[in-house]
């Protein structure tokens, strides 16, 4: 019991507290998607599925098939849950947009109003039992954070005529943003904020670019996340404010068809900027489009995962270890 309290207390901490200002969108990091996570968070680049919406809005113009996608978490021992669910509708003239919603919850949050202890001092607690603190809970809550996004993606393609005589280098362009709602509630006080993010993303041929081929595709991707800062105010008496600092997540991959085996390798490395920065490597086999095996690692922390795709229906699975204990993705997305 001491040690369920200790972990819900170091997690609320963690995730919403009133007073850590500088870490008040660490909520958000810990990432939508499953096989984003499956690949240790390297998925700036690839971006591929609705999850983008978070690691790089836009690649969802990737997206040609309206998809929905939903994923659940087991957090923590399973002290706390996170879920997401989106929305990608590709429009004319290579446009998607999407919307996502996600949320952290953290439930069965001891409380000690020890309400019975005002008036009274400390040698009247330590000389009365009745006053002294029996270290069981007057009850409990839950809280929540919540990110609603909204996301625009465009896809460019431009053939990079470099002088060459008999090829020109074919480079596709995804641009996109999204605006993002965040609500956080904390026992009877909610803070809320707004924040945009903006990201870029660039694909070509190597096997073009280097007149072989047999390479794969090479893809870049940037994200700006809450750029100008994106402050949360809490309706409490002292309208506190939270700061969600400014990241930048930069990424690249490396995809290599194995044609014999009519399968394909992924290898993708990204970059946090933010605090002291963060280096996530992954890597994914696939077999057709039946289904992928992947594995990641970040931070001290290492992950796989695994996918099967049957019509349309794509079923993920990721495991990702941490300080805290072990966390397990299930999602799930359908193309229509």
């Amino acid at each position: 019991m001491k040690n369920r309290i200790l972990m819900i207390i170091l997690l609320t901490l963690a995730a919403v507290s009133l007073t850590a200002g500088r870490y008040a969108g660490d909520f958000m990091m810990i990432g939508s998607g499953v096989r984003a996570l499956g690949m240790g968070g390297a998925f700036s680049s690839i971006a591929d599925d609705g999850s983008a919406i978070y690691w790089n809005p836009a690649g969802i113009s990737q997206i040609k098939k309206p998809e929905i996608s939903a994923m659940h978490a087991f957090l923590y021992s399973g002290l706390a849950s996170y879920d997401h669910i989106t929305y990608c509708q590709p429009l004319p003239s290579d446009v998607t947009i999407g919307v996502n919603l996600t949320r952290l919850t953290v439930s069965e949050i001891p409380v000690f109003s020890e309400t019975y202890l005002l008036g009274t001092n400390v040698d009247e607690r330590i000389n009365n039992a009745a006053l002294q603190l029996p270290g069981v809970p007057d009850g409990s809550f839950k809280a929540t954070d919540d990110l609603y996004q909204f996301a625009f993606s465009k896809h460019l393609h431009y053939d990079l005529n470099m002088g060459w005589l008999f090829f020109a280098l074919p480079m596709d362009f995804h641009l996109g943003g999204n605006v993002k709602f965040i609500k956080r509630n904390l026992m009877n006080n909610q803070g809320t904020g707004t924040g945009i993010d903006f990201g870029m993303k660039v694909k070509t041929d190597l096997g073009v670019l280097f007149d072989w081929e047999a390479l794969g595709k090479l893809d870049f991707g940037l994200n700006f996340q809450d750029i100008a800062g994106t402050d949360i105010s809490w309706d409490t008496y002292s309208e506190h404010r939270d700061k969600v600092l400014f990241n930048t997540k930069l990424g690249v991959a490396v995809t290599q068809p194995i044609p014999p085996l009519d399968s394909e390798v992924l290898l993708a490395y990204d970059y946090d900027y933010v605090y002291e920065g963060c280096s996530h490597f992954g890597a994914q086999f696939s077999y057709k489009d039946l289904g992928a095996i992947r594995a990641g690692y970040y931070d001290k922390n290492i992950s796989c995962g695994a996918s099967l795709n049957i019509y349309g229906v794509g079923i993920d699975y990721a495991l990702v270890t941490n300080p805290v204990g072990i966390t397990n993705r299930i999602g799930l997305r359908v193309s229509f």
